[in-house]
């Protein structure tokens, strides 16, 4: 391979159609899984460090999927950089990782979900660290060691591993889901949380209407107004 050391990856920055939304989904979920499963081998043959690591890789996979769907609503040159630079992001990709800790909380609404999105929270970067730190040696604080086999617990890899199946996504996305989603979400105002909660409604009734959500109970419509049952995970990783 000719000029190794100087090349680099040329990564894409611009507007996507929603096909390749869609395809960009499907490939997050199935990188998702895979890591997930990866990540669980490791954990049951003891390699908790790694597990872990490979866990919260996984979670950053699954996390491409919202920031891909707001990607979609991208209307202007900004809002396309602004999507990429989350996208390629760790911290932005991981913000769902305390989703399960919420639900035994007593999370059961879309808003009860809204500290999931707080910008002043660390949780995104209390995982960062925990994935560095399960790949990599360190001289931290004050001239202390850390050693990823000493740092990442069995508990907090088997905590890592369940969440990471819990947020990777199975079920394939199609590019008429996605076209449905930027015709009603688009039009909602990312200010006015009220009017983007009637959108996702919508979305979800359209969905149903063409045979691509099952029929009967808008789910979305009692997720956002009733509640519903959200998955859990067995134990919270504490900031190390």
């Amino acid at each position: 391979m000719s000029n190794a050391k100087t090349q680099k990856l040329d990564a894409y920055r611009g507007p996507l159609s929603a096909s390749e939304i869609a395809a960009g989904i499907n490939l997050a979920n199935a990188n998702a899984w895979r890591l997930f499963e990866d990540a669980s081998t490791l954990l049951e043959l003891g390699r908790f460090p790694t597990a872990a690591s490979l866990a919260a890789l996984s979670i950053e996979e699954s996390g491409k999927v919202s920031i891909l769907r707001t990607l979609a609503l991208a209307k202007t040159k900004e809002d396309v950089s602004i999507g990429w630079k989350s996208y390629r992001s760790h911290t932005k990709k991981n913000v769902k990782w305390t989703l399960p800790d919420l639900a035994r909380s007593g999370a059961r609404t879309l808003e009860d979900l809204r500290p999931l999105f707080d910008e002043a929270s660390d949780h995104p970067y209390v995982l960062d660290q925990v994935k560095q730190l399960g790949f990599y040696s360190d001289c931290l604080g004050n001239r202390n060691w850390a050693d990823p086999a000493y740092v990442i617990d069995e508990a907090t890899s088997r905590t890592l591993v369940n969440t990471a199946k819990l947020l990777a996504g199975k079920s394939e996305v199609t590019c008429r889901e996605i076209e449905l989603w930027i015709e009603h979400i688009g039009g909602a105002s990312l200010d006015d949380f009220e009017a983007g909660k009637k959108a996702l409604v919508a979305w979800y009734a359209a969905m149903q209407a063409e045979g691509l959500k099952e029929e009967g109970m808008n789910m979305m419509e009692q997720f956002v107004n009733n509640g519903i049952q959200l998955p859990q995970a067995s134990k919270t990783v504490s900031a190390i």
